[in-house]
């Protein structure tokens, strides 16, 4: 695990769709609307996994509590390095309790992500498909992007899988947006994957929504019954 000191970040964005590029795109989902306002937030120290949990690491946990395995488990054969896909919120949060640990807060997984000064990327502040699996080909043993490392050196914040965190999605203090999928059904995952679901939007327009969709303070609600092809989750722990 890697440590994440004490302190403020800045959470969230001020930033606007002045373009209107969500809705002509045909996105459900204003584009920023509920990551406002960006706001100060205080957070203790605590760790943060540097992979997401891999296959390897729930064949263990399996194992040790001889919990059903999610569907299609493992993903395909030799593949205990790939990260863990197919996992709802409540295995997601029993794997963790198991480890010891717990998933991360959204805002505990922002800050690993952002770092103290606000960037966009984990890396940095320019975009690149290159530093992240995003518009892939497959899911990557966890650990193959080192060049898109966050700030405290923790791998894959971004692409390869989504991310579960602990939260109910919900607005930020002040946010004046509302969304009837607000409250206590779904939860916030993070992280961009390596797919990108798409309609009927051209390759320029996926690029668009991709590179949208890879911000470090990009959340979306999903229901924690569900799970996914592209889903996993990595671990935190307080001190």
């Amino acid at each position: 695990m890697v440590w994440i000191s004490a302190g403020e970040f800045v959470m969230g964005t001020d930033l606007k769709d002045e373009q209107q590029r969500s809705e002509d795109l045909g996105i459900i989902k204003p584009w920023f609307e509920d990551e406002h306002p960006a706001h100060r937030v205080f957070l203790k120290g605590f760790y943060m996994d540097r992979f997401e949990v891999t296959n390897g690491d729930y064949a263990a946990f399996l194992k040790a509590t001889q919990a059903p395995p999610p569907p299609s488990f493992p993903s395909k054969p030799d593949s205990d390095d790939l990260p863990v896909i197919e996992i709802d919120w409540f295995q997601a949060d029993t794997y963790c309790r198991w480890a010891g640990k717990r998933l991360p807060s959204e805002a505990e997984w922002e800050k690993a992500a952002r770092g103290t000064d606000g960037r966009i990327f984990p890396w940095g502040n320019e975009y690149s498909v290159d530093k992240a699996n995003i518009l892939g080909k497959a899911l990557a043993p966890a650990g193959s992007y080192p060049q898109g490392r966050s700030l405290y050196g923790i791998d894959d914040l971004l692409g390869n899988v989504w991310e579960w965190t602990s939260d109910w999605y919900g607005p930020y203090p002040g946010n004046p947006y509302r969304s009837d999928k607000f409250g206590t059904g779904y939860k916030v995952i993070r992280g961009k994957s390596w797919t990108t679901a798409f309609g009927h939007q051209s390759m320029q327009e996926i690029q668009e929504i991709t590179k949208h969709e890879s911000r470090a303070g990009y959340r979306l609600p999903f229901d924690p019954d569900f799970h996914f092809s592209d889903l996993g989750f990595r671990c935190a722990k307080s001190p």
